[in-house]
């Protein structure tokens, strides 16, 4: 099965402009990833006009998903947890859209960025582990930093999932089975939409390596969850504990998956290990809820 190396169609969200505006934010920016999981792959930063990139397989099979890349609410990281995420769905009969959300603004200099991330990173405590480590999104950094991009963010993914609603019929895609999976950032946006849909719940969510409930309670018609963590990601891993536990404390179903080893923004990135191999388990618990 054959699938389009670009997207078919990208259709603006708010084409009147956003209901809200994040301050700050300058020119949007591709840059390249820096050493480590990611590194050299496509990322975007200075997001203000977001949009929705349609990928259509040759053969659908009537389920879409909504993709959400990760970025600590400071870019996107487009290929390895967008176009590649997108690609391999529309290989398997998806139909896919890829969610340009808005992020926070970021210095327009490339050498200005890079050094505010450095300086960032070193005020990030990798020391608390086991029993200590982070349970919750805030012990990491502060709610206020995040909280506009992260509403903003959970705005444009609403929107998204009503736009694909309205054409579904256009794109060969059953209504009711609408889904939608994030990384990182992505996976807190799905969550949170999840937990505050606004409208009819999703078909099923898959927060990877991220996603908190943040004490709100699960909706009784709360979708299916599927999630991916690495134990080595210790800044993460317990809060994927916590969203599972979230979700079957309420009686929705629910499936995790937590490898040794694999770090934080894994992705589509093949790093020998086993985790290289979590889209797999994705489709077969898709095919399980008769979404394959």
């Amino acid at each position: 099965m054959t699938h389009a190396s670009q997207p078919d169609d990208i259709i603006r969200l708010w084409p009147e402009g956003p209901p809200t505006k994040l301050e700050g934010v300058g020119p949007e920016v591709e840059f390249r990833g820096p050493a480590g999981v990611a590194d050299g792959t496509t990322m975007l930063r200075n997001v203000s006009e977001p949009t929705l990139s349609v990928f259509r397989p040759t053969r659908p099979n009537g389920v879409g998903v909504i993709v959400c890349p990760g970025g600590g609410w400071r870019l996107l990281a487009w290929e390895h947890e967008g176009l590649d995420v997108a690609r391999w769905l529309t290989a398997h009969g998806y139909t896919a859209f890829l969610l340009k959300y808005r992020v926070r603004g970021t210095p327009a200099s490339q050498a200005d960025y890079d050094a505010e991330m450095m300086k960032l990173f070193s005020q990030v405590d990798l020391t608390r582990k086991g029993r200590k480590a982070p349970r919750i999104m805030s012990d990491v950094i502060p709610y206020e930093t995040i909280r506009h991009a992260r509403e903003a963010a959970a705005d444009d993914g609403r929107r998204a999932i009503a736009i694909v609603r309205e054409r579904a019929k256009q794109w060969d895609i059953d209504p009711a089975k609408i889904g939608m999976i994030g990384f990182s950032a992505g996976a807190f946006l799905t969550v949170d939409i999840a937990v505050d849909p606004r409208g009819a719940p999703l078909a099923f969510v898959a927060p990877i390596y991220g996603g908190e409930t943040m004490g709100r309670p699960v909706p009784a018609d709360a979708p299916p969850l599927f999630t991916v963590m690495a134990q080595d990601d210790v800044l993460l891993y317990r809060l994927a504990e916590g969203l599972y536990a979230d979700w079957t404390d309420a009686e929705r179903s629910a499936e995790m998956h937590i490898y040794r080893r694999g770090n934080h923004g894994f992705g589509m990135v093949k790093q020998g290990a086993p985790s290289d191999r979590w889209i797999d388990l994705f489709h077969e618990w898709l095919a399980d809820q008769g979404l394959a």
